[in-house]
């Protein structure tokens, strides 16, 4: 039995939707996977009808992420200078996404991806409906009303969380941007247009320091799981998922009981 045949049942036990969406968050380190075989696999399960979905998030196109401040650590202020000057700007069809994998990149790359536009937030898609899901992203919104996220939750996806947990579980980040009153906002820079050109804009300030937890408290009855390679891989809807994240959210993020 091939790995991809093998993944097909796995994929097909835990419940992927023929014809559906699915977003896919996927750790292949020490799995003895190929990226290729993965890919193929999850279309199997989706069909020709079905979609799916990969994060391709950039945060390194910032001079305050995480991933910006390894890349510049050590250098001085005329080095940091230079470097910033040489920054090449987002281009959907080409800047790759080295912070989140090798299926996402592989995905990205596969002929007929489509990528949506955000400079730090993207996702890409492969099948029937991709198009569709990921042709507009306003580039002001990461992750709310305004992008991809919120079509996926329309369309009632499912989430698939591959031998990762849930603290990288990017569809929470709908339910920050519901929480009533909103999250407290602030300012965002990228390279747009050409290289070294950062532009500025503002959304609301993520934060996915308590996702794990957030997943752990969900209804164990929402999720199917299995094992692969020695990790979890969990699937489950993403409406409910998000509707419970955000009532948990709610009960402490702004103080209330």
């Amino acid at each position: 039995m091939t790995d991809r045949t093998r993944l097909g049942y796995l994929f097909a036990e835990l419940g992927v939707r023929p014809g559906g969406v699915l977003m896919v968050h996927a750790s292949l380190g020490g799995a003895g996977l190929r990226d290729t075989d993965v890919r193929d696999a999850l279309l199997d399960a989706l069909g020709p009808d079905g979609t799916l979905v990969v994060p391709t998030f950039t945060p390194e196109n910032s001079f305050t992420s995480r991933a910006y401040k390894a890349l510049t650590a050590g250098m001085s202020e005329r080095e940091e200078a230079a470097f910033r000057a040489s920054v090449p700007p987002f281009d959907p069809g080409r800047t790759p996404c080295p912070t989140m994998g090798v299926l996402a990149e592989c995905v990205r790359t596969t002929p007929g991806a489509v990528r949506s536009a955000h400079p730090h937030t993207s996702l890409a898609g492969l099948g029937a409906r991709a198009g569709e899901l990921l042709g507009e992203h306003d580039p002001h919104c990461h992750l709310g009303e305004r992008s991809p996220l919120a079509k996926l939750y329309a369309v009632d996806a499912q989430v698939l969380l591959f031998r990762v947990g849930f603290e990288v579980c990017s569809a929470f980040h709908l339910a920050e941007y519901r929480l009533r009153p909103g999250p407290p906002r602030r300012a965002y820079h990228c390279v747009v247009g050409k290289k070294g050109n950062w532009t500025t804009y503002e959304d609301i300030v993520l934060y996915d320091g308590d996702f794990a937890a957030i997943g752990a408290l969900l209804p164990r009855d929402l999720a199917a799981e299995r094992e692969m390679a020695g990790k979890t891989v969990l699937l489950f809807g993403m409406r409910e998922a998000v509707d419970q994240a955000g009532v948990r959210m709610s009960g402490y993020r702004h103080g209330l009981t």
